[in-house]
């Protein structure tokens, strides 16, 4: 543990982020307008947002639900289908707004249904994305039955991910919320070109933190929790100064009844408390002086993006998480409801 009190980095971004549509932006994009400069925004709504046109209608509807003088640029990125047209990827490539594609294998997560069930579908429009430069944004797993859901993430890399960096050897990639050592080995050996997001859940919870007296479904999101040795391993990559691990949250609000229910959804709110809740790993990690790089600064390098220049001050101060927040008529429970956290930002 840190003797740091008070830590000021560069303002961070977050490279994934769910925030809902419509009347429930204005609970949400808030929490992270207000300590995030930008945060690249996941395309899985209902229906997905599979075109340039449908993801520059939903920045603006982000935009629209922020408070009054408050900056925050909503990265926009585009829903991968198995008909995704190199067209497309071009008129994405030219627009400033759009960042990456994002590839959801079919049935793998909240709201894929419509996304690619067999990526060889996909590999006109990976070519186009390699030659461009646009990166593909990856939730790695597999949704085969068979394979255990502990597994799903390992059997991905191996058999979908390991062919597809073959065959575009110079496609930029982002493993999302990798959750394994596995994965944290195969970014760290994998070239320049990829990358991999790690949530502030899966560094400060293991599996365990599901079943701790009863059923939790505050815990429960996709890619699962895993076993303490996997916890261990993404801390000491997110930790360790390499650059091709940053932050990405993967903060995703349901309401209430969604998540408390006999087919709860999978999802950890975490926007409330996001750069909090890294402090608290990684002054127990005694790596404070690497959480700017992680944060603030790894993303947009890899992205192509020019660094935040503004900061933001945290101090060591024990805050209690409220038991909810409005989202729309409903309540939405945050990752601590009702706890401590160590960090407060000022």
């Amino acid at each position: 543990m840190s003797q740091m009190r008070s830590i000021t980095i560069t303002r961070p971004d977050d490279w994934h982020l769910h925030v809902r549509d419509n009347e429930y932006l204005a609970n949400v994009v808030p929490h992270t307008a207000s300590t995030f400069s930008r945060a690249i925004i996941m395309p899985n709504l209902n229906p997905p947002v599979t075109s340039v046109e449908l993801a520059l209608a939903y920045r603006k509807r982000i935009l629209s639900a922020l408070p009054e003088n408050t900056a925050f640029n909503p990265l926009m990125v585009l829903y991968l289908t198995n008909n995704t047209t190199t067209d497309e990827i071009v008129k994405a490539c030219n627009e400033t707004n759009i960042h990456a594609v994002k590839y959801y294998p079919a049935g793998a997560t909240t709201n894929s249904d419509a996304g690619v069930t067999d990526i060889k579908n996909c590999y006109d429009a990976l070519a186009k994305m390699e030659e461009l430069g646009l990166p593909l944004l990856v939730h790695g797993e597999v949704t085969d039955p068979d394979v255990d859901v502990f597994d799903r993430e390992q059997v991905f890399i191996d058999k979908v991910l390991l062919p597809v960096t073959k065959k575009f050897p110079l496609l930029k990639i982002v493993l999302e919320h990798i959750t394994t050592k596995h994965a944290a080995e195969f970014v760290t050996d994998s070239n320049e070109n990829i990358a991999a997001t790690i949530t502030p859940h899966h560094l400060l919870f293991n599996r365990n933190v599901m079943f701790k007296g009863g059923m939790n479904p505050h815990y429960y999101c996709l890619p699962i929790l895993k076993r303490e040795m996997h916890r261990q391993a993404l801390i000491a990559v997110a930790t360790s100064g390499n650059q091709k691990f940053f932050l990405g949250t993967d903060s995703a609000p349901h309401a209430q009844d969604k998540k408390e229910t006999s087919c709860g959804c999978a999802g950890i709110y975490s926007a409330h408390a996001a750069i909090e809740l890294y402090a608290e790993v990684f002054d127990e990690a005694n790596a404070l002086d690497k959480l700017e790089g992680f944060a603030s600064f790894f993303g947009a390098d890899f992205y192509g993006l020019p660094r935040n220049t503004g900061t933001i001050t945290l101090e060591k101060t024990d805050w209690q998480v409220p038991d909810s927040y409005s989202f729309a008529q409903q309540k939405l429970i945050p990752l601590r409801a009702g706890e401590i956290i160590h960090w407060k930002k000022v």
